[in-house]
């Protein structure tokens, strides 16, 4: 069974140290066997968070056989770590381990060397602050999460869920990560690309939202609709309906309308055979260059080596 050890540090941060514990402990597999086993672990056996102490039953020398360590993050996430804890994680990833951090867990995870010359994040507010402690850091402020493969960083609070399924999506497939962002009632389908903090206009005084707009929009993905269908569609002005689609999407219309189409297409992907022509058809693009195209923009890959990776048993 594949272990996950999650790394309890002083002052660790309740719900970076709740999510993995929770996410993966109900992943549950087709058969109803568990798909994970859990472990927490720490340095010492007793750990603070601040509003309260927890007894761990675990040392660090189970990292040493974890298939997957996660790092949450901690209250201050400039203190240094001890060296033990840092020695431990090097090694865990000498022997193949994935590492993963959660929201300011980066900084530890950082603090190893593990991250250098690679892409990372971490909380919004905290980017700046890892770029300046690390240089040599590619920090991205804009992303839920990155993925490098063996090593994997999330930005702040809910980020970490989404990691979390995105990790289960990778080890069991689309099907097992759906339900288990049932349970933990999360959305499976947002992208780690998908900006991390988004600006919220205030509701008009009646209640108006673009949420009537947005279901129409992912109800006529596969139609050829431009932004003046959308505007007309809205009853507004393109220059009207771009504004507000910024204020409360953080994106453009036609952005949002990719990343619905991209979204499917993953779908389609992991749970059909149907070829990537017909899958860019299905979806709404006009050719199979231009979904190729923004299928790696969005996702990071292509297509073929998306399915190769997600496809359902």
């Amino acid at each position: 069974m594949h272990t996950v050890a999650v790394l309890a540090l002083d002052s660790v941060v309740p719900f970076d140290l709740a999510t993995p514990m929770e996410v993966f402990h109900r992943t549950r597999l087709a058969d109803g066997r568990a798909g994970y086993r859990v472990l927490v672990c720490a340095a010492t056996p007793t750990v603070t968070t601040g509003a309260f102490s927890i007894t761990v039953p675990w040392g660090l020398d189970v990292l040493a056989d974890a298939d997957t360590v996660v790092v949450p993050g901690v209250s201050d996430p400039a203190a240094a770590t001890p060296t033990a804890v840092l020695d431990a994680l090097r090694a865990a990833a000498a022997n193949g381990a994935r590492i993963a951090s959660i929201c300011g867990g980066a900084f530890t995870l950082a603090a190893t060397g593990l991250l250098d010359g690679r892409r990372a994040t971490t909380h919004w507010l905290a980017t700046d602050q890892l770029a300046a402690q690390h240089p040599r850091i590619q920090v991205d402020p804009n992303v839920l999460y990155v993925d490098n493969g063996q090593f994997l960083t999330s930005a702040g609070a809910a980020a970490g869920l989404d990691l979390c399924l995105h990790l289960i999506r990778r080890d069991h497939g689309a099907a097992v990560a759906a339900d288990t962002a049932r349970l933990s009632v999360m959305p499976l389908e947002r992208a780690g690309g998908q900006a991390q903090f988004i600006t919220h206009e205030p509701p008009a005084p009646e209640g108006a939202t673009l949420e009537p707009l947005l279901a129409w929009m992912r109800d006529n993905a596969r139609c050829q609709l431009t932004l003046a269908d959308i505007a007309r569609h809205a009853g507004m002005s393109t220059r009207t309906l771009n504004r507000r689609f910024r204020d409360q999407t953080g994106t453009t219309p036609l952005r949002w309308l990719h990343r619905v189409r991209v979204h499917q297409a993953q779908h389609l992907l992991e749970t059909t055979a149907l070829s990537v022509d017909r899958v860019a058809t299905q979806v709404g693009f006009g050719s199979t260059a231009v979904f190729r195209d923004r299928f790696r923009r969005i996702t990071g890959t292509s297509p073929q080596a998306y399915r190769r990776s997600f496809r359902s048993g």
